[in-house]
């Protein structure tokens, strides 16, 4: 079968979610199709190329040798496709990670940037923790997170840009029965010989895992071994009734049941945030995203360190002028 002389992008759109998904139920939910309707378009690329794209049982779809070898085209062209789009006023919907819901630091910007851009459409999406996000802005599942961006693996930082936010102070929850729990501020030396839960052994949180492990080290605090995330206000107080175990955090945890949230202090260890998106990436959306991460942050004061705030040098470095990107948004 000769080669065809055009690619329908919607046909190529439909072939990356079902390989980055591996699955056309969920591909299907990603685009907002039926699912029949992208079997359909994939069957049709399939002919159109004169090959098989993907190898189907019932149990799993997995991307045959064509597939794999079509795949970083097809992402090539949409990009493009997308950034022609963008500098025409016609751009997709800019997809941004929160994170989990309740957590302000990204919520606050992504509202000011829709207030910002009301023609733009800005989705929030929610990916637990930036090393959980970052493939998904490799990818182009996702197009912005907010996280540590210090503690991603190199080899994730070199496809990312990113822009500091943020110096969020760090609290605990605490059972609201605990020692500590009547305290206006925990100091952090008062955690000494506790374990602390910080996310050990959560694949989408190495980052925070890391910073929690540099900051007891220096108090002696020992990290709780790794638990299934609790996911949701109910699981969450089950798993600390039943463990009593303080859980690291920042200030703007959300209050969760039958717990009590306390700033730490002496000193008072900061989580570095960042705004991140892939490397390249044109949006008018994420222009004024960037926007309004500058202006809340500036308005609140969030890049301005308490005296004696403790971070790591390594986070010193990245959220440092030389170590961002320019903040003057894409023309």
């Amino acid at each position: 079968m000769p080669a065809p002389a055009h690619l329908d992008p919607r046909l190529l759109r439909a072939f990356v979610a079902v390989a980055e998904e591996l699955h056309f139920t969920r591909a299907a939910a990603r685009l907002y199709v039926a699912q029949q309707a992208l079997s359909r378009d994939v069957r049709r690329l399939e002919r159109e190329l004169g090959v098989e794209l993907f190898v189907r049982t019932t149990r799993q779809v997995a991307p045959t040798a064509d597939g794999e070898r079509l795949l970083p085209y097809a992402r090539r062209i949409l990009s493009a496709q997308d950034d022609a789009l963008a500098a025409f006023g016609q751009a997709r919907p800019l997809l941004v990670d929160l994170n989990s819901p309740g957590m302000a630091t990204g919520r606050l910007v992504l509202h000011r940037a829709r207030e910002l851009a009301p023609n733009c459409e800005l989705m929030a999406r929610y990916e637990s923790g930036l090393t959980g996000a970052a493939a998904g802005l490799l990818a182009g599942r996702l197009d912005a997170s907010f996280g540590r961006f210090a503690g991603l693996d190199p080899a994730l930082r070199s496809g990312l840009e990113q822009q500091p936010v943020r110096y969020e102070p760090m609290a605990v929850v605490l059972p609201e029965d605990h020692p500590l729990a009547g305290l206006p501020e925990v100091p952090t030396a008062a955690l000494a010989g506790q374990e602390v839960y910080a996310g050990a052994g959560d694949p989408r949180t190495p980052e925070w895992t890391d910073l929690a492990r540099r900051l007891f080290e220096g108090h002696g605090i020992r990290l709780s071994a790794p638990l299934p995330p609790a996911v949701g206000d109910e699981e969450f107080d089950r798993i600390m009734a039943k463990t009593r175990t303080p859980v690291l955090a920042v200030v703007d945890f959300p209050d969760m049941p039958r717990t009590v949230r306390r700033p730490l202090v002496g000193p008072v260890p900061l989580s570095p945030v960042s705004l991140v998106w892939r490397k390249g990436l044109l949006h008018p959306g994420l222009d004024e995203l960037r926007r309004a991460a500058a202006e809340i942050a500036a308005a609140r004061r969030w890049l301005r360190r308490p005296p004696g705030g403790w971070l790591p040098a390594i986070d010193e470095d990245a959220m440092s002028p030389h170590g961002q990107t320019p903040t003057t948004p894409h023309p």
